[in-house]
């Protein structure tokens, strides 16, 4: 007798015939067969979940900027060299330094491992210096060393939608504005994360992490609607924050009188928690995964943020 999960399959396999059967009688299209290749993402599909990579992609960039026979690093950027102007140091080739800066924003669809150091990288592409190139060579050898690391999508996990929302403070030393970090998963599988600059200077650490948390809101929101047309309806979804402050001014009126120096635009967090879209969530600092989104890390942190966040290597 067939296990429930083996009855799951065979029903699963039997409605994709009869979907492949249907679309071939209406319109005039073939069955390519399994998906293996999507604008420049590798898909295996395994029988315990889908694996999503770029390791050929890997392979072709390393290559192009001669980067096959270098030592390795264990992170992609370094906790105590924070990225600066460094005006005395010498100008490198500004075409080489935008060239290598955008094969690694294209390759960040299936690495966020690496997305803060090129995002922190790409801020220098007017005028870059020897300290940046630097910075930049270092996250191509920390590719090297994990050429095949991908997102794994497991089949067997929860369909909720849960976010997690952080920032750090301060850290841009060219302005002192803070980094926004958030992602957003539906189970275990992580389906959309975010690393930006703010645009503001936020004079406190609170007012960073509810600009965070509203961007955050705004993505869950998107996704939200993305997944009604689909038959989904993820209402009241949690948002984790490791700042017991903002989750205050997102819940409690009488804090919001003490918030007129943050931009109106960000308080329709308020608005989407009191129509129950969203519930904010206190979460230990520690477990909150989009920290990897913010800044830069020692290796021990580094790979636990990795690992957690849904990386493995096959």
């Amino acid at each position: 007798m067939d296990t429930e999960e083996e009855l799951l399959t065979k029903l699963f396999l039997l409605r994709r015939t009869n979907i492949e059967a249907l679309m071939k009688s209406r319109f005039q299209m073939s069955s390519m067969g399994e998906l293996t290749f999507f604008l420049g993402l590798q898909v295996k599909q395994k029988e315990d979940g889908i694996f999503i990579s770029q390791d050929k992609y890997v392979a072709e960039i390393l290559k192009k900027f001669d980067f096959i026979n270098v030592k390795t690093a264990s992170t992609p950027i370094e906790t105590q060299k924070p990225l600066v102007k460094d005006e005395e140091a010498s100008d490198v080739d500004v075409h080489l330094y935008r060239s290598m800066i955008g094969s690694l924003m294209y390759l960040t669809a299936s690495r966020p491992d690496i997305m803060f150091a090129v995002c922190a990288c790409s801020r220098f592409q007017v005028t870059p210096k020897t300290s940046h190139l630097s910075v930049v060579k270092r996250i191509f050898r920390y590719l090297k060393g994990k050429p095949k690391l991908g997102l794994w999508y497991p089949r067997v996990s929860s369909f909720d939608l849960e976010a997690y929302s952080d920032s750090d403070y301060a850290r841009a030393n060219l302005d002192r504005k803070s980094t926004t970090g958030g992602c957003q998963f539906l189970g275990r599988r992580l389906i959309s994360w975010q690393c930006k600059k703010q645009t503001i200077v936020a004079t406190s650490t609170t007012e960073a992490e509810y600009v965070a948390a509203a961007n955050c809101c705004g993505q869950v929101l998107w996704i939200q609607n993305q997944m009604l047309d689909y038959g989904f309806n993820f209402m009241n979804t949690k948002i984790y924050i490791d700042n017991e402050s903002t989750i205050c001014i997102v819940k409690n009126p009488v804090y919001h009188s003490k918030t007129k120096h943050i931009a109106i635009r960000h308080h329709f967090i308020r608005d989407a928690y009191e129509k129950k879209l969203i519930q904010v969530l206190k979460i230990h600092t520690d477990d909150n995964v989009a920290d990897l989104l913010t800044k830069a890390f020692d290796v021990s942190r580094f790979q636990f943020l990795v690992v957690t966040i849904g990386m493995i290597n096959p």
